[in-house]
């Protein structure tokens, strides 16, 4: 099935690694011009000249989505380097697990700050572009844990948050040939997650709750959001794709 990704332009915020990099990848195995940004410079050019190495279009951007400096330079480089923007796939977060009564303000603003906020100015800089084309994907990667987790009230807010976003921005946009949707991901093997200390004990617990007893990898969302990215989702917007294996408790 031929996506119709040939000659779009995207960026994936997080990108150096996971599932970030497995997004550039199928996007750019698609036929789409990827932008590679990240705090990670290191990271996150080896995985670009990863890209650059198999032929595909690619630039890195090393940059702070937290800040609206970086975040406009971030799309003033892609449209230097590729003309136009087309996708944006807000996938950047961390995790700063802890009861809430351990949890501490900066726990708590770190995290909405990343994924909440650099989801915000991300796609708040993309938008002028994608209502001057008349085309446009925002991506959110919400979570699961959007339903709740225990020693994760900000994780699981913010990750909330992207789903309230997308859904408002959905009705906002539509009119411009704009798609807004969220990803949300159950457990995913990813090298963040295989380095936890429990790491085993994890995967066994999730895969339990799961009616497809394997656990998700970094390609199964990569190939979401190549649909939800491409001229095949285009009747598709403000919905959210549990990734899940079965799983929403």
């Amino acid at each position: 099935m031929d996506l119709g990704l040939k000659d779009k332009v995207a960026i994936v915020t997080g990108s150096a690694r996971g599932l970030g990099a497995a997004m550039v990848q199928r996007l750019a195995e698609e036929g789409a011009s990827v932008v590679v940004t990240d705090i990670q410079r290191e990271r996150a050019e080896a995985t670009t000249a990863a890209l650059l190495a198999q032929g595909f279009a690619a630039h890195c951007v090393i940059a702070d989505i937290t800040k609206a400096a970086d975040v406009q330079r971030l799309v003033d480089e892609t449209v230097s380097a590729f003309g136009r923007v087309h996708v944006i796939v807000n996938n950047a977060g961390l995790p700063r697990d802890k009861y809430l009564v351990k949890m501490t303000e900066d726990d708590w603003d770190v995290v909405m700050a990343v994924m909440l906020k650099g989801a915000f100015l991300v796609t708040k800089a993309v938008m002028p572009h994608f209502i001057r084309q008349g085309w446009g994907r925002v991506i959110n990667i919400s979570s699961r844990a959007h339903l709740g987790n225990a020693t994760q009230a900000n994780y699981s807010a913010a990750k909330a948050g992207l789903i309230g976003m997308a859904k408002a921005l959905a009705i906002e946009e539509g009119r411009y040939g704009v798609t807004v949707n969220c990803i949300a991901p159950g457990f995913m093997e990813t090298e963040m997650v295989q380095a936890l200390p429990t790491y085993e004990t994890i995967k066994e617990r999730a895969v339990q709750a799961q009616s497809i007893k394997r656990v998700g990898r970094p390609d199964d969302v990569a190939d979401a959001v190549a649909f939800l990215a491409s001229e095949r989702a285009g009747f598709i917007t403000g919905e959210v794709v549990h990734l899940t294996g079965g799983r929403y408790g």
